[in-house]
């Protein structure tokens, strides 16, 4: 079987288990095996393939058909211009969680202290930590396959932080902060049967946030306050249509707050400032 055919075979077999670009699919499943550039599999198509090779690869068809996330196959996922590793028990990277690290970014300088909640892999703490190597950045997560994870994603790629196993705040005690950010599990209970069949694979405890997917951002919001400096930027990641609510939720002592939009145009970043000892002159600057 050459190259061109064993694409052909497994683009049907992806496209008939309903995976988006199947194409695509398939090239990044076989370029992965032959450690090379998919797009270079353009002028590899007369090539026969090894049967071995051939055999691995159906076997991640098989895989990728089930609806096993492609990122999870391939034990990878990009963001922010870095290969971070995956973990079929922690959230995959999204495209999407790029406006709140590149918002996040905006206000973090030498020697800012910073803090992300809920890390997962760690790719939001890590590409801060890598953008602005003098920041000191902290990071946690309930889950200790998570922190793993980030641990693991942080040494590869050269960067140090510091991650802690524990429940949103619980591990930075008297500790304050420059810049606080999450992306918090936000899909409510009765969502989560619908959502796409790759989501339903990864881990519930990323994703369920209660009857109204608000949980997280209610804990996050009445917490905040006591670990920002004065001055301190607040951002979390919201759902597609939560905006308007999380909005709500934001307390006395903080800024109006801001809604970013992603690159779809859908508001995907609220960011708010701790403004409790902060003179009004100071504040018309946010």
């Amino acid at each position: 079987m050459t190259i061109r055919q064993a694409l052909d075979t497994a683009a049907r077999q992806l496209a008939k288990a309903g995976v988006d670009s199947p194409r695509l699919n398939a090239q990044l499943l076989l370029a992965s095996l032959l450690n090379t550039p998919h797009l270079q599999l353009m002028t590899m198509q007369g090539s026969p393939l090894e049967a071995t090779v051939e055999a691995r690869f159906f076997k991640l068809v098989a895989r990728r058909a089930s609806r096993e996330p492609l990122q999870t196959i391939l034990g990878y996922a990009h963001f922010m211009g870095h290969a971070f590793l995956t973990a079929p028990d922690v959230l995959i990277p999204r495209q999407d969680t790029e406006t709140l690290c590149e918002r996040a970014l905006s206000h973090v300088h030498p020697g800012s202290r910073v803090l992300d909640l809920c890390c997962g892999s760690g790719c939001l703490a890590i590409s801060i930590k890598l953008a602005q190597p003098e920041a000191a950045v902290y990071a946690s997560d309930i889950s200790a396959a998570a922190i793993a994870l980030t641990q693991r994603n942080a040494l590869r790629l050269g960067a140090t932080i510091t991650p802690y196993q524990g429940d949103l705040f619980v591990p930075f005690a008297g500790m304050r902060f420059d810049v606080i950010l999450s992306n918090p599990p936000y899909i409510p209970l009765s969502e989560m049967p619908g959502l796409q069949e790759e989501v339903r694979q990864e881990p519930a405890l990323a994703l369920e946030a209660g009857p109204d997917g608000l949980l997280f951002y209610r804990r996050i919001l009445k917490e905040a306050a006591q670990h920002l400096k004065p001055g301190g930027h607040l951002l979390l990641e919201l759902g597609d249509s939560q905006a308007a609510a999380v909005s709500a939720l934001v307390p006395h002592g903080f800024s109006q707050p801001l809604i970013h939009m992603d690159l779809a145009g859908l508001p995907r970043v609220l960011e708010t400032r701790y403004m409790e000892g902060v003179s009004s002159s100071y504040e018309r600057l946010f």
